[in-house]
């Protein structure tokens, strides 16, 4: 525990500080279980897109020999042009939203082209688009993981540290006031039978 000085300067000091932790405790408490509550929201909705992903890779694995065909080159067609994100605030933290995701146009001679490839780059375009929501729902959990964290730390340092402290300090100060004040009392009344006695001349100065 830090030196504090024996005071009612500081006795209020430790009181203001107290009464200002014991505001704030139950708003970082409440936001500590929020973030819980939407850290298991965030995993339920990671855990659920990855298995629709997997879902799509097993029904796309059994006609993927067809995209070795060299007369068809898919990639550009599939690959993100724009990545749609908003941001939303959770508990006092800007969190990552998929919006949407965006490809350029696929432009191809349908007469020179094999059948399946509007469904190929249909398919495939939903792959991409898992992915995405992937990534975000990751970056979302790990910025809410973080936010838990720091609030944890507070609510321990409040809890544990800040308040307990202020109680001690505020209990060693009024004890050493009360003292002060015991012995000014003593002092005070020593004083007061001297000057009786002395006007009754029973003591000479």
């Amino acid at each position: 525990m830090s030196k504090i000085k024996l005071t009612k300067g500081e006795l209020k000091r430790q009181r203001d500080s107290l009464e200002q932790f014991q505001h704030y405790l139950p708003t970082l408490q409440l936001k500590k279980q929020q973030l819980q509550i939407k850290i298991t929201e965030a995993y339920r909705q990671l855990d659920e897109k990855r298995q629709m992903f997997n879902k799509k890779a097993e029904e796309i694995s059994r006609w993927a020999g067809l995209l070795a065909d060299p007369s068809v080159n898919l990639k550009g067609w599939i690959t993100p042009d724009e990545i749609s994100i908003d941001t939303v605030n959770i508990a006092g933290a800007n969190i990552p939203v998929f919006e949407n995701i965006h490809f350029k146009e696929a432009e191809y001679d349908l007469y020179s082209t094999p059948f399946w490839t509007d469904r190929g780059i249909e398919e495939l375009r939903l792959m991409a688009a898992f992915l995405a929501e992937i990534d975000i729902l990751k970056k979302r959990a790990d910025i809410l993981k973080y936010e838990l964290r720091i609030t944890t730390q507070r609510v321990n340092l409040f809890e544990k540290i800040k308040i307990p402290e202020c109680l001690e300090n505020i209990r060693v100060i009024r004890i050493y006031l009360g003292d002060q004040q015991a012995n000014a009392v003593g002092v005070s009344k020593a004083a007061k039978k001297k000057i009786i006695e002395y006007k009754a001349g029973l003591i000479t100065v």
